[in-house]
């Protein structure tokens, strides 16, 4: 099977550990990269052997015979990139979040699929082995019905001296790490039908948030509590990039732990086993926790681009993970409890009714 070419868009801090994820999957080449500082991409193609460097994203699309593109920019110019690959009738994988706002998502979905260009989202953190474990046990009814779960992913680590740029995002946490665990609480528990957010600045030298806590009742059944931030403050045996997890059931617990330990409680007893992730040289060593999960997310996009199944992370799936950011945003910011309303007149390519926000005051 011959290995499908690709370019990368971006050379900042996450292309290398993407990159270096692609080369670990095998199947895929990048041929190509395109930076508006050109001398970043020389230095990114340099150190991976990619052949070509470029300075205008056109000029790459216009001269490379491509079988997907690779977007790994910063959020404001997904938009565009996206919109710039389907014009170019080129599948097009993007870096989460998809987009700055709501409308810029629903745009993005609308034009690829207008175009028929198939859309996929870069969101590895549902691709840890030990979160895929927790799925298991939930999917196997072995703990019962769900209906309280925590998903905490709160650390003291320095995150502004490893990535300064995120001090001047005016929107940062629910953006950034909130994605991640929005999508992992959809993933686990179903579609949110409420929310209710509360967000704190902590650091006094950042433009945007660095604390939330989103409330959700999810798939009917589930409360679910979020719980996300990089506060900098001394939290004891801090785990940075594990997100640990509770779920209680009605016949039992699930607890995905410290030191990637998923444990099971029920009537028989506890039961308890360790996925811990598989290092390699080009990663972080404080970031292998997320970084391990780069490779398994980019084999199953490869798969979905070769025809060989469908793409969990699709744009139109990861649509509904950017209307419970941007619905906790309106929370936080209103005080109101968000409703997510279906719409069954409307429907979506998949046939399912529009879902929509509606503001309820919080009592």
């Amino acid at each position: 099977m011959t290995d499908l070419q690709f370019a990368v868009f971006g050379a900042g801090f996450w292309a290398p550990f993407q990159i270096a994820g692609w080369q670990e999957v095998k199947g895929a080449k990048c041929v190509a990269i395109y930076n508006r500082t050109v001398s970043k991409a020389e230095k990114v193609a340099q150190a991976f052997g990619i052949p070509r460097v470029y300075g205008d994203p056109e000029d790459l699309l216009n001269r490379e015979k491509l079988d997907f593109l690779d977007v790994i920019t910063d959020g404001s110019t997904h938009c565009k990139y996206v919109q710039m690959a389907a014009r170019h009738d080129l599948p097009v994988i993007c870096q989460k979040p998809m987009a700055n706002n709501l409308a810029e998502a629903e745009d993005m979905v609308r034009v690829c699929r207008e175009a028929r260009v198939p859309f996929l989202i870069h969101e590895n953190w549902r691709w840890q082995a030990q979160i895929r474990e927790l799925k298991k046990v939930l999917d196997s009814g072995e703990i019962g019905v769900p209906f309280r779960a925590r998903v905490f992913q709160v650390s003291g680590y320095p995150i502004f001296n490893t990535e300064p740029s995120l001090k001047d995002l005016k929107q940062y946490i629910l953006k950034d790490m909130g994605t991640h665990l929005l999508d992992v609480a959809r993933f686990l528990f179903g579609e949110a039908d409420r929310l209710y957010c509360q967000t704190h600045q902590v650091h006094k030298d950042i433009k945007g948030e660095d604390v939330a806590t989103v409330m959700m009742h999810m798939g009917g059944r589930t409360s679910v509590t979020c719980y996300m931030g990089f506060p900098g403050n001394f939290l004891e045996n801090d785990v940075f990039t594990q997100t640990l997890i509770l779920v209680e059931g009605d016949k039992g617990s699930a607890e995905l732990d410290r030191h990637y330990c998923v444990r099971v409680t029920t009537a028989s007893g506890t039961r308890s086993n360790r996925y811990p992730p598989a290092y390699r040289p080009w990663m972080l060593p404080d970031y292998v926790a997320s970084h391990s999960s780069i490779a398994r997310c980019n084999a199953h996009l490869l798969q979905a681009l070769r025809g060989q199944g469908k793409a969990e992370t699709t744009g139109e799936d990861n649509l509904e993970t950017m209307r419970l950011t941007f619905a906790a945003y309106e929370s936080a910011r209103t005080g109101n409890v968000i409703r997510f309303c279906r719409d069954e007149a409307a429907k979506e390519p998949s046939g399912q009714p529009v879902r929509k926000l509606s503001l309820h005051h919080v009592i």
